[in-house]
């Protein structure tokens, strides 16, 4: 039978799936830039991402927000001691948001390249730095390392083998999520040079992900191991799925289907996330605190889900028919056109 507290919890989980698929292909953005290379040779790479996440990347941070909020309003306590023992890794994840998005914003309107290399270089490296913060943050709760009174230890709490190993698959996913997305949206805009080459990065950087993500097992076992336990008991299934979408992209991006490569990039990093939480479960402080200790009041729970609900009803279709507005063939025509103009202004400020 489900309780008031485990239906909370799943929304508040949900929130957490759509952020890091929506959310985490925004700041996997951030990995290509940096790595697009110089001014020129970076120039087709960058003008991408400009028009990609332009129109939904501030959106995608409602996720967070919604996480946040029900967060503190579902389990207070357990909220309390996250916020007081990770102080450090959520300071620098929120400093990295921050930055990210007013560097994002004043890079478009540079007028010399000094000041757009600037800004690039703030947005690149904080779209690296906050997930891997987020990570970590991630990890220290799966690890038990947060205690119920919030009196961790500021440092060792996220310096440990299961949160660095989060902080850098989750820079690793979020990186070959965006890969992927970007890859097709050169492709869909006839783009094939450009797609190419960030085929051929997606692949290389979705190996090296699945091999960061092996090699974390080893360390988790003894770190962590309750959720280890969850891992290869109740959540096999869903991680094996996992694997399976990481491979099948990997196959499809080999065999240039970049379309359906797609779904299983999100197929793959949404049940790697959903893994975590079933072997997690039902804790929401692992070792310390479940859900059905954690929850509040009755009737804040209950009000809790009337929210949800409404917000499924008025927010989803909105978000549904922003991302729908992207992939249109007429916002691809005019993207295709703004795309000609950003190149032209990054000559521009090359020639300057």
């Amino acid at each position: 039978m489900m309780t008031v507290e485990f239906a909370v919890a799943a929304a508040l989980f949900a929130g957490v799936l759509f952020y890091a698929v929506l959310g985490g292909a925004d700041f996997g953005s951030g990995f290509h830039d940096l790595t697009a290379g110089g001014a020129r040779r970076g120039a087709e790479v960058r003008t991408l991402i400009d028009y990609s996440i332009g129109p939904v990347w501030e959106a995608n941070h409602v996720w967070l927000i919604y996480v946040l909020v029900t967060w503190w309003t579902g389990f207070p306590e357990t909220f309390a001691a996250a916020m007081t023992t990770l102080y450090v890794p959520l300071v620098l994840a929120l400093v990295g948001i921050v930055l990210r998005g007013a560097s994002f914003a004043f890079r478009k309107f540079s007028e010399t390249l000094w000041q757009a290399r600037l800004f690039g270089v703030v947005f690149a490296m904080s779209s690296v730095l906050a997930p891997f913060f987020l990570g970590t943050i991630a990890g220290s709760i799966a690890s038990g390392r947060v205690p119920a009174g919030g009196n961790g230890d500021p440092w060792s709490s996220w310096i440990n083998p299961t949160s660095l190993f989060t902080g850098a698959i989750s820079v690793g996913t979020c990186a070959f999520l965006a890969g992927t997305f970007l890859t097709a949206d050169a492709a869909r805009r006839g783009e094939a040079a450009l797609a190419q080459r960030l085929r051929v990065r997606s692949l290389v950087v979705g190996a090296a992900t699945g091999a960061v993500v092996f090699a974390a097992l080893i360390p988790i076992e003894h770190d962590a191991p309750t959720l280890w336990e969850g891992l290869i008991g109740r959540a096999a299934p869903v991680m094996a799925l996992s694997a399976l979408g990481g491979i099948a992209t990997l196959v499809l991006l080999w065999r240039r289907r970049f379309g359906i490569a797609r779904l299983t990039a999100v197929v793959a990093v949404a049940a790697v996330m959903a893994g975590w939480g079933i072997g997690q479960y039902p804790w929401v402080l692992v070792d310390e605190v479940t859900i059905a200790e954690a929850a509040g009041a009755p009737a804040t729970m209950q009000g809790l889900l009337v929210a949800v609900g409404i917000a499924a009803v008025v927010v989803g279709p909105a978000l549904a028919y922003l991302f729908y507005l992207t992939q249109s063939p007429q916002w691809n025509g005019e993207s295709q056109e703004h795309a000609q103009a950003g190149r032209g202004h990054w000559s521009d400020r090359l020639e300057d």
